[in-house]
This record gives structure tokens, C-alpha cells and sequence, in this order.
């Protein structure tokens, strides 16, 4: 097994498309290194991104923020992306304890490509999207179309994800972030729901996306939710009708942690109570 820690994005690429054996991105290590102990993969090369001045950065553009796939969740959390993305970051925060808070990232949690990682559904529902760079070019992407299915991704060989771009909010805009556990802290959800929303001047939803994990093989947007509260301020009818296209959107699997059933019906749940946060926090009343 051999360890690189390169100083750029190219010289990383490099690295991955050159390597004819497995090859393993380290940025946090909070995946990786479970794996790697628990003997459930063996790469012939690990390419640690955290010494990539690109991967480190947050950056406030024109356009909103770029965030590098080596920043953690406790930089994160400390940055200005908090004030307007408070659902992204919030859902970010979840992964892990406190010690982990300090190495895990989003790009982590987005390309270990599992159904319920916490800090994707509240991406995709902000409209978050990824700059790959590959051998031969650099590519942006929806967040949504990292993950195929759980453990993989459309990343091609040699390809990594660079960064991720939130968009600059809109007045009157507000994003939630909300998941099931069995336990008060330090699990993975069973069912979880991200929601970000745009008012006009009289607190009419615009704008929505709402975004549901652990349902589905992939982390799900469920246009049709966003279309049930569009045009409401949020009242009863159109909550109960978000709601319900949440639940017809999901295909949860059936196992000790949570049924069928049950998954289904708190998704709707959670996506209701995520909305009125969302609904709040863009000034709504």
C-alpha cells in the first residue's frame, strides 16, 4: 500500500488515473480508516487531500460559497456559510462526534454514497453542486448525481470532487435539515429530510426543494413535494400535501432499525417539520 499526500488537484488526478491497482481518497479518514481496520478494503494507493490549498479553503464568491473537499465539519461550522446556509451546515454538524466534527467532511460523507449520510439531502435540497476535475477536464455537477447507488458513485477513474458550490441565498430564502435516530446522538438516520425555501414580499413559498434521506437507494429530491408548497404560506392543506408526495416517494428497504412502513410515514413527518423551520428562517409568519 503506498501513501501520497500531493500539493495540488492536478498532481492528485495524476496520481488516481496512473494507478493501475484499487486507489482511496483520504480527507477526513472518518470512513476510510473504519473500513481500512475492519479489513473491508485494501487500496494499493491512498492519495491524502488535506495538503491541497484548494481543498482547504472556503470561499465567499459573487455566485455564494465554494466550499474544498478537505474542510471539516468544525471549520465548517465556525465559517459565514452558517448564517446562510444554516440547514446544510446544521446537517453537517450531525456527523460523528465532537472528535470526529474535526476531520470528517461534506465531499466525505456526499462520495462515501450512503442512503442516510447526513449532510447530503440538506445539499440537495440547496441546490448544491460538485466540481469534479479529471484527467482531461473539469466538470460541475447537481450534488444529486454523485451518488448511483449505495457505495458508488459516477465518478469516473482519476476523477475527484474539488469542491462543492453553494448558491448565494436570496432575501427572504431559509433551509431546515431534520432526521430520525433511535438514539439522542451518534447514529446514522433512519429516515431524514432537507428543505430550503424562498418567500416573496407577502411570505408566499416561490421557491422550494426538499430533499429525503435513507428512503431510497440514493438520497431522493422529491420535486413534487416542492410543487405541493409552492404558492402557500405554508398553511395546513399544503403541508399535509407535502406530506404525502414525500411518502409516495419513498422505497425504503425493511430492517431492524426501521419498517417499511414506518420509514414511509415519517418522512412525510419530517419533511412538514422541516418546512416550518425553513418557513421561519426565511421570515415567514
Amino acid at each position: 500500500m503506498r501513501y501520497e499526500a500531493p500539493s495540488s488537484t492536478k498532481a492528485a488526478v495524476t496520481l488516481l488515473t496512473k494507478e493501475k491497482g484499487k486507489s482511496a481518497i483520504l480527507a477526513g479518514g472518518t470512513d476510510l480508516l473504519v473500513r481500512l481496520k475492519g479489513g473491508f478494503v485494501e487500496p494499493d494507493l491512498i492519495v491524502d487531500i488535506k495538503r491541497i490549498p484548494a481543498m482547504r479553503e472556503i470561499k465567499k464568491t459573487a455566485s455564494g460559497f465554494q466550499v474544498g473537499a478537505a474542510v471539516s465539519g468544525n471549520e465548517l461550522g465556525a465559517s459565514v456559510v452558517k448564517k446562510a446556509w444554516p440547514g446544510v451546515v446544521e446537517a453537517a454538524n450531525l456527523i460523528g462526534s465532537k472528535q470526529v466534527q474535526g476531520r470528517c467532511t461534506m465531499v466525505g460523507n456526499l462520495c462515501n454514497a450512503s442512503p442516510a449520510a447526513d449532510s447530503v439531502p440538506a445539499l440537495v435540497a440547496a441546490g448544491a453542486q460538485a466540481v469534479i476535475v479529471g484527467p482531461k477536464k473539469k466538470r460541475t455537477v447537481p450534488v444529486e448525481k454523485i451518488a448511483t447507488g449505495p457505495g458508488r458513485t459516477s465518478l469516473a477513474k482519476g476523477e475527484i470532487v474539488e469542491s462543492l458550490l453553494l448558491p448565494k441565498r436570496p432575501a427572504r430564502a431559509g433551509d431546515a435539515y431534520l432526521r430520525f435516530i433511535p438514539r439522542s446522538e451518534m447514529d446514522i438516520a433512519v429516515v431524514s429530510a432537507g428543505v430550503s425555501l424562498v418567500l416573496d414580499a407577502k411570505g408566499v413559498v416561490k421557491e422550494a426543494r426538499v430533499a429525503l434521506g435513507a428512503v431510497a437507494p440514493t438520497v431522493l429530491l422529491v420535486a413534487p413535494a416542492a410543487k405541493a408548497i409552492i404558492g402557500s404560506k405554508l398553511d395546513d392543506a399544503a403541508l399535509d400535501k407535502l406530506a404525502a408526495a414525500c411518502s409516495a416517494a419513498c422505497s425504503p428497504i425493511d430492517d431492524k432499525r426501521g419498517t417499511i412502513e414506518f420509514r414511509t410515514k415519517v418522512a412525510g413527518v419530517l419533511a412538514k417539520r422541516a418546512a416550518k423551520i425553513a418557513y421561519q428562517r426565511a421570515g415567514g409568519k
